[in-house]
């Protein structure tokens, strides 16, 4: 049998693709190809949930767009499907003068892309928050949580009920292209395909070399650490509380989290993983890290963040300097309320230059499309992301 499509990557990205595919061509014959034994188990299933607004991003870039339709399409999906989301908003908090400058320049930006922000004044801030201390802030009303993990679960149902075939414990081992089809081996398994769609997080690098791509780029692996607040702290906070971010940095930095689940997380911060997919603290792959340190854009990345990964790597050993970072906005946090809580792990691009890659990054043959570089906000924007993939590849046949 060959497929019309096969989707590697059963997360979010490849989840939503192979729903938006046979949205636009009903009765085509979809095959999707999961390593792990359910939907969702690595970016997907460890991120802090939040259904983003896209107010970081440059006006124009993809990342902005599909943020923008994401919100909206998110929301649409969760309504039709009954999954529950909550509309709690966001306060990004400056602390000082510089960074003011820096939430009054987020707010310039998100005019540029069309979104509706409110100013919130230091008295404001105090009665929308009474626990967080700051001297101005921005509003996003509109920004919301979910679990992202059900959304997932429910597009590999819509799939299947199509007549999708999903395989799970499938690894691939082996992909080839020719002229008319691709052959993709996955265990004891042989597939063909006349189009391939890799959404492979964490491994994107790896299947993109399978197939015989070139490519100047290597997933490196983030940590992103986080705690949960105890039960009794859960009404802490109304909103989501976020910092004003140094535009220097890759990263957002720690923040305040309300979960859809009623609890409240405080993170992430930014570490080197040494295991792509070792959750666990100390988790440690040799092949993972003999990986990224022979990649000389590993070095120059850690070498211009130099000060900040330091900072981030004391925070990860010590959690007084953690908490330091929390107490900026949030006083009132002591120790005692850091309890344990998963960690996740960011696939992050990175150019042989050192450059991090923080748009999305494709790579296209005649019969295969590699989604190398899925940045946050990806699970936001996973349905219109799906969708431009899907669209892609129909006018690629």
């Amino acid at each position: 049998m060959v497929y019309d499509y096969c989707i590697i990557g059963g997360g979010i990205v490849g989840f939503a693709t192979a729903w938006q595919i046979m949205r636009l061509q009903p009765g085509v014959k979809l095959l999707l190809l999961e390593k792990e034994n359910k939907p969702g188990q690595h970016q997907t299933g460890h991120n802090s949930g939040v259904i983003h607004a896209g107010i970081y991003y440059a006006p124009g870039s993809l990342k902005a767009n599909l943020c923008r339709s994401g919100l909206r399409e998110t929301k649409q999906f969760c309504q039709q499907y009954h999954i529950p989301y909550h509309e709690c908003g966001k306060l990004i908090v400056a602390t000082n003068q510089q960074e003011e400058e820096r939430i009054d320049q987020l707010y310039t930006r998100a005019l540029a892309n069309d979104l509706v922000l409110d100013k919130v004044g230091k008295a404001q801030l105090g009665q929308l928050e009474p626990k967080i201390t700051g001297i101005s802030a921005l509003l996003s009303s509109k920004t919301s949580i979910v679990d992202f993990s059900l959304i997932c679960q429910r597009l590999a149902s819509l799939i299947t009920d199509q007549g999708a075939d999903v395989c799970y414990n499938s690894s691939v081992s082996h992909i080839s292209e020719t002229a008319e089809q691709v052959e993709i081996v996955a265990g004891e398994n042989k597939f063909h395909a006349k189009y391939l769609v890799a959404c492979a997080g964490l491994q994107s690098d790896r299947l993109a070399e399978m197939a015989g791509l070139s490519i100047d780029f290597r997933i490196i692996p983030f940590r992103g650490e986080y705690f949960q607040l105890p039960e009794h702290k859960n009404r802490l906070i109304s909103h989501l509380i976020y910092p004003a971010p140094d535009p220097a940095l890759p990263f957002l930095g720690v923040h305040l989290t309300r979960m859809i689940d009623g609890s409240v997380t405080v993170g992430p911060n930014a570490v080197m993983s040494f295991s792509r997919e070792g959750y666990a603290k100390g988790s440690f792959s040799l092949l993972d890290t003999v990986d990224f340190m022979r990649f000389p854009g590993f070095w120059k990345l850690i070498y211009q963040h130099r000060r900040h990964t330091v900072q981030e790597l004391g925070r990860s050993l010590s959690k007084a300097l953690y908490l330091q970072v929390c107490q900026k906005y949030c006083p009132t946090l002591s120790i005692d309320d850091l309890l344990p809580y998963r960690a996740g792990i960011r696939a992050q691009a990175v150019m042989h230059s050192g450059e991090a890659v923080h748009d999305f990054l494709f790579k296209q043959t005649e019969r295969m499309l590699h989604v190398c570089n899925a940045p946050s906000p990806a699970a936001t924007s996973a349905l219109p992301i799906g969708k431009m993939i899907a669209r892609k590849c129909i006018h690629q046949q």
